[in-house]
């Protein structure tokens, strides 16, 4: 989603989409869209005024249009951008004109941040901030704050990004700038988007569009609708994708605004690959692809365009085409540094060599995929624990200021009281009587009210902390040590002190601690998020008979090597009303516990039953079982069980915390039975699915 700035707009980044509307400070042939024709009158206007203009340097017209011919070089000759923006601020630096500095520094800031060079393009954004703050301009002080906070975002850092959008905000509501309140909103939304909360992302996405068509500019709205249409396509709603990116398009095409028109064409041709509709996704990404070759250079815009080339060509089963996309991809995300697009390209990549029986190239893309994709894990958790503290601190400051405005107030208002108070003596002491009465009412109300904010800022931050030294304790004590092991044996055969035929008969052992990580992985995720941003349960009619089927193809594995025989006793048709993604992660949790639980040559049956209101859904073994205390503790809050399996097979004790979460969060309810020596059934009950939700589907 491409990041905004102001009057003329143009996408900066495109690696989930942000937004960047660049400062033209001297406008042309009364506010001209087109682009070629803005860059054509800005050189003849240069050309005819060159030589009486340096002949007078103290005008500043020189300088402004040798700024805004550098931002409309932006994304498509890059180096003059730099050699312009260069060009004005020795000249503003010359005559002393700070307002041309400042869209230098922010022209030049451009320049190393399309280049991947985040330090440099902070340090010149800083700058122009400073001289902005300097100058005491509020309205290029907010173009600044817009572009450091991009940079920061850019970078990684999350919380240093926010806090810089929210203080951008406070300026624009005190100005009452609609455009750049438009702007921060809608950079708001791409943190949001990045940490795949859509709908919080389309909740800021909304305000801007508000705040667009109250602005009344349909080119500013068509950046919303662009944007909005991105995120409904991440998020699986492809009919609202489609209607917003359609609206866009023929705007853009109406406008001749070739950067956006690109992003635009290629956020279709996403809409029909998320939808595995090939041909069509094919066709938009070759009219954005054309785009790109013949009037835009953007390269970090190009990476998910050559991306979804890729992906859209492997679903073709074009896969030379896709392997040169792909690698492609990958190569300006490394040039880049942009974490994303080289994850995405080297899944894409190993899925390639992998068809081309290539297993050495294979290999290698999968583990720089795992490695990509464990650092952006990592960080995700990072960010959304860093933009919590950061408005968190930005709202103590603002309710700080608010303290003081009031303290001040009330000693104002003692002052003239006292002086009133000589004059008029016992119609003041009436009158002071009554509303010293009414202040201290309002002051203890407002006492309470502080005190119990106060209170449950207390109580989140402990729940918050409490989650999170639980995630650091798990992550310490079960996946450090069959990591640890996996390290220490590859370092063993490095050395040459394990040949290769005792390294290869490690492998089964080393094959079974990694789906034990994956699996822990995928548990710790999924609690995680439900304790830290809260569940979103998402019902709809679910066929409950494929999960269970999908979920015992996936565990066959398991199953066979240790000779257990798993049935699925429950009919096709067996419709219930719940979320998709959480009933699997129970089914998939309570079929594994009962496969490290059930010896060799057992049996695990899943099956359904029909009551009156509701399908009862069991899962049963023929294992160890289970006694009476360690039942009555299973699904306690806050309880963290861990056993043993049959084969020594280790567990988090997440897994039953987490079914018990998402099975109520679907109302329903779970329970355990079992007998010691001959084996456990879990049950639990889910809602039918009614004629009426089968209609409103």
């Amino acid at each position: 989603m491409p990041h905004i700035d102001i009057k003329h707009i143009t996408r900066q980044l495109m690696v989930k989409g942000f937004l960047y509307l660049l400062p033209v400070l001297f406008l042309f042939a009364n506010g001209l869209h087109s682009q070629e024709t803005l860059r054509d009158s800005l050189k003849n206007e240069l050309k005819r005024t060159k030589p009486l203009l340096l002949n007078a340097l103290q005008d500043s017209t020189h300088i402004n249009m040798l700024n805004d011919l550098a931002t409309t070089m932006r994304f498509y000759k890059r180096d003059s951008l730099m050699l312009l923006s260069k060009e004005a601020l020795t000249l503003s630096k010359a005559i002393g004109y700070r307002k041309g500095e400042i869209a230098a520094q922010i022209g030049i800031g451009d320049y190393y941040s399309d280049q991947g060079i985040h330090e440099k393009g902070i340090l010149y954004f800083g700058k122009a901030l400073k001289t902005a703050q300097d100058l005491g301009n509020d309205n290029l002080l907010l173009l600044a704050e817009n572009r450091l906070a991009g940079e920061y975002e850019y970078q990684g850092d999350y919380a240093m990004a926010l806090r810089e959008m929210l203080k951008g905000i406070e300026i624009a509501k005190r100005l009452d700038d609609r455009e750049m309140l438009s702007v921060f909103h809608e950079n708001i939304a791409l943190l949001y988007s990045n940490q795949k909360d859509y709908e919080e992302a389309i909740y800021y996405l909304k305000i801007s569009k508000k705040l667009n068509e109250e602005i009344g500019d349909e080119v500013f709205s068509a950046y919303t609708h662009a944007n909005m249409a991105s995120v409904y396509a991440e998020d699986h709603q492809y009919d609202y994708a489609m209607f917003n990116v359609n609206i866009s398009i023929s705007i853009f095409e109406k406008h001749q605004i070739m950067d956006w028109l690109a992003y635009a064409y290629e956020t279709k041709g996403k809409t029909y690959l998320r939808q595995e509709k090939y041909k069509w996704a094919l066709y938009w990404y070759n009219q954005s692809e054309m785009l790109h070759n013949k009037s835009v250079d953007d390269a970090r815009a190009k990476i998910d365009l050559l991306q979804g080339l890729s992906e859209t060509n492997l679903g073709l089963q074009k896969d030379s085409i896709a392997e040169t996309y792909a690698l492609g991809a990958y190569k300006s995300s490394k040039r880049l540094k942009v974490k994303k697009g080289m994850k995405d390209a080297s899944k894409t990549l190993y899925e390639l060599y992998k068809k081309k029986n290539d297993y050495t190239k294979a290999l290698g893309y999968h583990e720089l995929f795992q490695k990509f994709s464990d650092t952006l894990s990592r960080n995700e958790s990072k960010k959304s624990l860093l933009m919590l503290k950061t408005r968190v601190s930005h709202e103590k400051q603002k309710q700080d200021l608010i303290d003081k405005s009031e303290k001040a107030l009330a000693e104002q208002k003692k002052y003239v009281t006292g002086v009133l108070g000589v004059v008029l003596v016992m119609v003041i002491i009436t009158f002071l009587v009554k509303r010293s009465e009414r202040i201290q009412k309002n002051l203890n109300k407002e006492l309470t009210s502080k005190t119990t904010q106060l209170e449950n800022n207390e109580q989140e931050l402990l729940e918050i902390n409490e989650t999170k030294d639980k995630l650091f304790s798990i992550i310490g004590h079960d996946l450090r040590g069959p990591i640890g092991a996996f390290q220490g044996l590859l370092g063993l055969f490095k050395k040459g002190e394990v040949d290769q035929d005792e390294f290869l008969s490690f492998i089964p052992k080393l094959k079974a601690d990694i789906d034990h990580i994956s699996f822990t992985l995928n548990n710790l995720l999924s609690w995680g998020q439900t304790q830290m941003n809260g569940t979103i349960t998402k019902p709809s009619v679910v066929d409950l008979e494929n999960i269970v089927s999908v979920n015992i193809s996936l565990l066959s594995e398991i199953a066979f090597g240790k000779s257990i025989r798993m049935v699925n006793k429950v009919d096709e048709g067996t419709l219930i009303w719940s979320d998709p993604d959480q009933i699997d992660i129970v089914v998939r949790n309570l079929i594994s516990n009962a496969l490290k639980f059930t010896p060799k040559n057992g049996s695990v049956t899943v099956s359904a039953f029909e009551r009156e209101e509701h399908w009862e859904v069991s899962v049963q073994d023929t294992g160890v079982g289970i006694d009476e205390e360690t039942q009555k503790r299973l699904f306690a809050k806050n309880s963290n069980v861990t056993t043993y399996g049959t084969n020594n097979e280790k567990g988090t004790g997440l897994g039953l915390t987490l079914c018990r979460e998402m099975v109520e969060n679907n109302e329903g309810s779970i329970w355990v039975s079992s007998i010691l020596g001959e084996g456990t059934c879990f049950k639990f009950t889910l809602p039918k699915s009614k004629e009426t939700f089968v209609k409103a589907s």
